[in-house]
Order: C-alpha cells, then sequence, then structure tokens
C-alpha cells in the first residue's frame, strides 16, 4: 500500500473505532417517535441533534417553518441547521437529513421505537430510512474534523421536516431563505438509503392530484333517483386498466432507475373515498340509506425525463374527458396537489466524482450510478436552491424503506460512514 492508501485508512479506522458511538447515536434517535403525518416530536430530535453538535463547535440555528403545510402550534416544523467553519475559507459540504418518518402499519416483530440491535441489524422505524444515514454523517464529520482540525471551508449538517410528505416544511422552506445557495453551499449529500455501492443522481418526476366524480344524493331504496358518485369513479377505474396503465408501461427512460419496475411511468392510487363519511371508531349504530354525491381519490403519478410534464397532466385532463363523452350524467373535478419535475445530477459532478472514489477504496469495487423510484428532497436544493452538485449517498437497503421490521446493517453504517468521512477530505482538500 502506497503512503496515501496508508494514510487513508488510518483515517477511515478512526470510522471503525466509534463504531459503538455509532451504534448508540442511531438507537438514540430511532427512539424518538417522529411520526409524519402528524409531524411529532420534531422540535425533540432536532434540540437532540443540536446538543451533541454544539459540544462540537458547530453554530446551530433552529428554523421553524412558519405557514408551511401542516405547521400548527401543536405540530409545528421544526428544522436544524448545523455549520462548523474551518481554518480558512473554502467549499462547503451539506449533509441533509431528514427527521420524519412514516406511520408504523402491521406486521411488526420488534418495537418499531426501540432501536433493538440483533444480529448486527438495528431495528426500528426510521432506521433504514433514515436515521441510520443521519448517525453516519455525523459520525462521518466529527471524524473528519477531529482529524483533520485546519480544514479549509466549511462542513454542515441538517435535520428536517416533512420529506415523506413532500418536504415544504423542511427543505423546500429552507431552499427558499437562502440556505442553499449555490454561494453559500457548493456539495450536498443527502444520506438516503440507496445502498452504500451506489451512488443516486436524481429521482422520477411526480404529479399528485385530486380526481372527484360528481352525483346527485336519493335515498338508497330508490337509486334511479340519484346518480351514484361511485359508479362514475368506476368507469373512471376502468378507464385507467384498459388504457392508461398500459400506456405508462410503454414509456420507458435511459434514466438508471432502480429497481427495474420503476424504469417506466407508474402510477398508484393513494386512496378513495365515496359516500358517507368514515363514523368515528366508537360508533356502533349503522350508515344512513343514502346515493352518494361525491367520489374522491388521490393519484400518485411518477414519470420519467423523457416526458414533458405539462403532457403529465393533459393525460388526465384527455381520460377523464374522454370517459365523460361517454357516460351520461359524468362531472368531474381535477385538482393538482403538488408536482415536482423528474432530476438528475451529471455523472461528472464534483460531488459524484468525489463520493465515487471513495466507495473505490472503502469497498474496493466501482459505485453504481443509480436513480430513485420516487422524489426526496433533491428536488427542492435543484429547483428552488439552484444548487446542481446534490446527490443522495447513504447505508440501507432501499426496499426496507416504510416496510415493517425495517433495519439498518451496522457494518453498513460503517462503510457509508467512511466513504463520507473521505469524500469531505477530497472536497473540502484537506
Amino acid at each position: 500500500m502506497n503512503e496515501a492508501g496508508m494514510a487513508a485508512a488510518t483515517f477511515t479506522d478512526e470510522v471503525s473505532a466509534r463504531r459503538d458511538e455509532l451504534i448508540a447515536l442511531t438507537q438514540d434517535l430511532i427512539r424518538i417517535p417522529t411520526l409524519n403525518p402528524p409531524g411529532e416530536a420534531y422540535l425533540e430530535i432536532c434540540e437532540y441533534l443540536a446538543a451533541r453538535l454544539r459540544a462540537r463547535r458547530f453554530e446551530i440555528e433552529m428554523v421553524r417553518a412558519f405557514g408551511t403545510p401542516g405547521d400548527s402550534d401543536k405540530y409545528p416544523r421544526w428544522n436544524v441547521v448545523a455549520r462548523r467553519e474551518g481554518k480558512m475559507p473554502g467549499a462547503c459540504v451539506h449533509f441533509n437529513s431528514h427527521i420524519d418518518v412514516v406511520e408504523v402499519g402491521h406486521g411488526w416483530t420488534t418495537d418499531p421505537f426501540g432501536g433493538e440491535l440483533i444480529d448486527g441489524k438495528i431495528y426500528g422505524r426510521g432506521s433504514c430510512d433514515m436515521k441510520g444515514g443521519l448517525a453516519a454523517s455525523i459520525i462521518a464529520a466529527e471524524v473528519f474534523i477531529d482529524t483533520h482540525p485546519d480544514f479549509a471551508g466549511a462542513v454542515e449538517i441538517s435535520g428536517t421536516a416533512d420529506e415523506e410528505t413532500g418536504g415544504y416544511g423542511g427543505v423546500a422552506y429552507l431552499a427558499e431563505k437562502g440556505y442553499f445557495d449555490p454561494e453559500r453551499v457548493q456539495h450536498v449529500i443527502i444520506p438516503e438509503p440507496l445502498n452504500k455501492d451506489r451512488v443516486c443522481l436524481g429521482h422520477r418526476g411526480v404529479w399528485w392530484a385530486e380526481i372527484e366524480t360528481k352525483g346527485h344524493i336519493a335515498h338508497g331504496s330508490m337509486p334511479f333517483l340519484g346518480d351514484c358518485a361511485v359508479r362514475h369513479m368506476g368507469a373512471v377505474l376502468q378507464e385507467f386498466e384498459t388504457s392508461l396503465y398500459p400506456a405508462l408501461a410503454e414509456k420507458r427512460t435511459a434514466m438508471p432507475v432502480v429497481p427495474e419496475g420503476a424504469r417506466q411511468s407508474t402510477m398508484n392510487i393513494n386512496s378513495m373515498h365515496g359516500g358517507q363519511a368514515e363514523p368515528e371508531p366508537d360508533f356502533t349504530g349503522f350508515p344512513s340509506a343514502c346515493v352518494p354525491d361525491s367520489c374522491r381519490m388521490i393519484v400518485d403519478r411518477r414519470y420519467i425525463i423523457e416526458e414533458n410534464p405539462d403532457d403529465v397532466r393533459q393525460e388526465m385532463v384527455d381520460l377523464l374527458e374522454k370517459v365523460s363523452a361517454e357516460r351520461d350524467g359524468f362531472s368531474y373535478d381535477l385538482r393538482e396537489l403538488w408536482h415536482v419535475s423528474p432530476t438528475m445530477t451529471d455523472e461528472n459532478a464534483p460531488v459524484v466524482r468525489s463520493v465515487s472514489k471513495s466507495i473505490e477504496k472503502v469497498l474496493d469495487k466501482s459505485p453504481e450510478y443509480v436513480v430513485s423510484p420516487g422524489t426526496y428532497d433533491q428536488k427542492h436544493i435543484d429547483r428552488i436552491g439552484r444548487l446542481k452538485d446534490c446527490i443522495a449517498y447513504g447505508p440501507g437497503i432501499l426496499d426496507l424503506a416504510h416496510q415493517p421490521d425495517e433495519y439498518v446493517g451496522v457494518d453498513d453504517m460503517i462503510d457509508s460512514a467512511k466513504v463520507m468521512a473521505l469524500s469531505l477530505k477530497d472536497l473540502l482538500g484537506a
């Protein structure tokens, strides 16, 4: 091994030496139940991160995203941004992790917020997506600063809200306030769980919308006097099956999206509700006899970089107009909920090259370049912050996200922390 290789090995050995610290940090983060929705314990986890990083001489900013979707006195949207300046001017490398986790769901055999360590894996909701990545980035930054105290530039670590529901109370808000201005931050690594040997360059586009079909209320014993909105929605569903889904399957992309099934356009029906509202859980009575006059459906359309964003919405309009022309009494509303275009960082971008070299050093293999099937907060850093040198890289297996018995491997976190630490050293010229 040459001198440079020996130095890199000694440096990464410092990460391995903090294995127990990394485990404890990950467990602490999992045990703070930051469920979103509704957005619980955001302040608690931000204060925890602030206390740890303040002790490492990071300057701390606590930022509440006032007025963003979901923000309220009961569930305030808190974010934490920590910055450690080097001894000389230089570039800034920013690690951004979201602090929120999705609902627990059914099927767990471990405590979802226990952070149990079993056979080298830490279990819990958010362990993989993405508190393991957050912990790994903190250890990486601390090891780099401890071993290179005279570094130039700056290191930032942020814990941000609401990524699981669009990121508008987190990274989008911070980007609007200038936290991701290219004059302030030059390189961003988002430790999402895309596997430790992959560099994620971006993600597909997303278009969410609500479709409502209209009807006319009447007595359920005389449905011929009304007009059933649910039956109208059934006609929409039938058109999805016969024309839309086959058309989406034909739209293929050159983007390296993983898994293979996502290398096309897709659409998920998130929810559907028609008729009377669901009763309270303790209600023991029966529904009344009514023809439903409204049926609402939420659709989640994921599209590829080769598609025109305007065409995505128009495709749905054309489908609904076709149903309207063929079906008596059909009436609908279409409401766009949110929309983000695809994004993909160039393989030759500085952060891509740096993380790729670091993966080769740590894992002794060339990285795989991928694109995520779903969006993450790179969309806001790119679109609002105008910062292009951004990727996702972190520990964890993508398929485990949002699943019961979600876990992150300790060895994977160690290896990813080594990659992040070496990337810091490279990007900041230490």
